[in-house]
């Protein structure tokens, strides 16, 4: 009976021992499922991330050749490096935007687009970014602050692109640049500031002027350590004495430049001089004083507007006007005047009776019949004095 119940009992102890590994597997199995539906769900819902290649030290994102219009914003926020080659690409708000929350990104590819304008603060938040590739664009303005932020950038490519002037104070905050690309421009002339560092530099291709304009970047080629490629396809295009001559070499005198420039600065004194005088005789005749805060400022009025000389103009118009009116009127007011100056008649005027009575006796025939020695003389009244009128005998002449 021991020997028994002791078999019953190892039976026992042998069926629990095989049981418990098998729901150990099955537990394995349903995890591992689970995990496997998980990352199945999302990749279908995050197609974008599926280019997307995740190490323990970098996150890589290859977006090239898929014919975006805009930056994603489905990538991983931790992306260390990003293609976003062969695209259409322009670079707008909103892809600055989007840019701005890759903290951690320490290359970005964005060549082969069709970016025209390189606003102010387009990477202002890449504060890690090493690498900046903007090549094969359409890029033909570069905004001052362009690349401000970007102050661990080392190497820059703008090369095959339209850019036709660069300010020196564009690079001004990219304190760790060292590889600068500007290929196949359109710049004719570039001024670099002395304190401005690099070891390479292509700026082949570009029709350069070989003038006083280029002296600047001529003397920084030759007095810093820079190391310029392709420099016998960085040539002169103008003048043409000078044509196919590297832009390091190429005889620019500096005592030309000086004399240049003196002249220069003679012309823009005689110009300011020409200018000042006028000013002042603005001021002189047309002062226009404005106090404020126990001070006097004199300002120039603007011509055309000061009411002096508005008032001048008023002034000649109408005097003008009133002579040739008056001039035009002067006849008629005389004969108007002349037709008015007659005497007054008096009422017992001799003379006047005298004409009138001769008149009346040859008007008036003698009738038959009489005698020639005693005349008939017939009396007519003919003015008469009616009191109570004007006091004026009516005279014919005005009639």
């Amino acid at each position: 009976l021991s020997h028994h119940i002791i078999s019953c009992q190892c039976t026992e102890k042998s069926t629990c021992a095989h049981t418990l590994p098998l729901r150990s597997n099955r537990k394995a199995l349903t995890m591992k499922f689970s995990w496997l539906v998980i990352w199945a769900g999302t990749l279908l819902l995050s197609p974008v991330t599926a280019d997307c290649n995740i190490t323990s030290q970098t996150v890589t994102c290859d977006e090239s050749g898929k014919n975006l219009s805009n930056i994603p914003n489905t990538l991983f926020q931790n992306v260390t490096k990003l293609n976003l080659k062969n695209n259409d690409i322009t670079l707008k708000d909103i892809d600055t935007q989007i840019l701005q929350s890759f903290i951690n990104l320490i290359e970005l590819y964005l060549n082969e687009n069709v970016i025209t304008v390189l606003n102010n603060n387009s990477f202002c938040n890449l504060t890690k970014l090493l690498i900046l590739d903007i090549s094969n664009n359409r890029i033909s303005t570069v905004q001052k602050a362009a690349f401000a932020g970007l102050s661990q950038l080392s190497e820059l490519n703008l090369s095959y692109n339209m850019i036709t002037q660069l300010d020196s104070d564009v690079f001004i905050s990219l304190k760790s640049l060292t590889v600068l690309n500007l290929q196949c421009n359109i710049l004719k002339s570039f001024n670099l500031k002395s304190s401005f560092k690099l070891n390479r530099i292509i700026l082949a291709e570009n029709p350069w002027t070989c003038s006083c304009e280029l002296l600047d970047l001529q003397i920084w080629l030759t007095a810093s350590n820079v190391t310029m490629e392709n420099e016998n396809s960085t040539t002169c295009t103008f003048p043409n004495t000078r044509e196919k001559c590297s832009i390091k070499m190429a005889a620019i005198q500096p005592a030309d430049c000086k004399i240049e420039e003196v002249s220069l600065k003679n012309a823009v004194t005689s110009t300011s001089a020409i200018k000042l005088k006028s000013s002042a005789l603005l001021t002189a005749l047309t002062p226009n004083n404005i106090t404020g805060n126990n001070r006097t400022h004199a300002e120039l009025p603007l011509l055309g507007k000061s009411w002096t000389f508005l008032a001048g103009v008023l002034g000649f118009v109408l005097s003008t006007t009133l002579l040739i009116f008056t001039a035009i009127k002067c006849p008629t007011w005389y004969h108007y005047l002349l037709s008015y100056s007659h005497r007054r008649l008096e009422e017992n005027d001799p003379e006047m009776f005298d004409q009138e009575f001769s008149a009346d006796m040859n008007y008036f025939p003698t009738q038959s019949g009489t005698n020639d020695e005693e005349p008939i003389v017939i009396f007519e009244k003919i003015h008469a004095f009616v009191p109570g009128e004007d006091g004026f005998i009516e005279d014919k002449y005005i009639d």
